[in-house]
């Protein structure tokens, strides 16, 4: 078979990753910035109770102490995380059908198998974002939102103007790490007969060629260099926080 035939296919395929890459980025995002705000959630229910005597007793000191919020955020993310993404992938296509609900993936066709893959993606990636979102916002000194406060800026504008910009800093590393872990993980999308670049290859496999499977590094090698330049400019861009 002709290479240039066999290279065609693989990058129409490897377009099916990146586009699980692309939308998993621009939803995960800012729903992990979402989580992590709701991980660091200090809503107390039960703070009143402090008053009443509650606290003197150990259970009722965890009741008072309690954050229901950001318990159950932190339950949540636990799962997520200590689960493995191919099991998420398998129970969000096929977990619908299995329980009675319908299956919402088939009348979208094709493309029902990658919206199911993205959604999967978004949800796992979410959890992981908003752990590294958390570290960075609590990594930054109390204190720097106390001068906000002295200076007369508003909880809001501390935020997006003081903290914000420091995390961004802080978390560029880590983000690094997840978005090459990221656009590997895409080949998972496969388990559920997703056409992405994996399984083109298997396909080649199938017909007797073996070297197409190990051309997919190629790719592979190809978009992360890209996203470690990206993001070593984007470190030195930020290189003016001194953090």
């Amino acid at each position: 078979m002709n290479p240039s035939v066999v290279f065609s296919s693989l990058f129409q395929s490897f377009g099916i990753n990146c586009t699980i890459f692309f939308v998993t980025l621009l939803v995960a995002l800012p729903l992990g910035l979402i989580v992590s705000f709701g991980a660091m959630n200090k809503w107390e229910p039960f703070r009143r109770l402090r008053h009443a005597g509650v606290a003197s007793h150990k259970w009722g000191a965890a009741l008072v102490c309690l954050r229901p919020v950001a318990l159950v955020v932190k339950f949540l993310v636990w799962i997520i995380r200590g689960t493995p993404l191919m099991l998420q992938i398998i129970f969000i296509y096929y977990g619908p059908g299995l329980l009675h609900w319908g299956q919402p993936w088939n009348g979208m066709g094709v493309q029902g198998r990658v919206v199911a893959s993205c959604v999967a993606f978004i949800i796992n990636y979410a959890c992981y974002f908003s752990e590294i979102f958390r570290g960075g916002i609590q990594s930054i000194p109390r204190g720097q939102q106390e001068a906000g406060l002295v200076l007369g800026m508003t909880r809001r504008q501390i935020f997006f103007k003081v903290t914000l910009l420091q995390v961004v800093k802080r978390v560029l590393p880590p983000m690094g790490n997840e978005f090459m872990t990221l656009i590997k993980d895409t080949a998972l999308a496969n388990i559920i007969a997703s056409k992405e670049i994996i399984m083109m290859s298997k396909e080649f496999v199938n017909k007797g060629l073996i070297w197409p499977l190990f051309s997919t590094a190629i790719f592979f090698l190809l978009f992360c260099g890209i996203l470690t330049l990206l993001f070593g400019w984007l470190e030195k861009k930020m290189d003016y926080f001194k953090v």
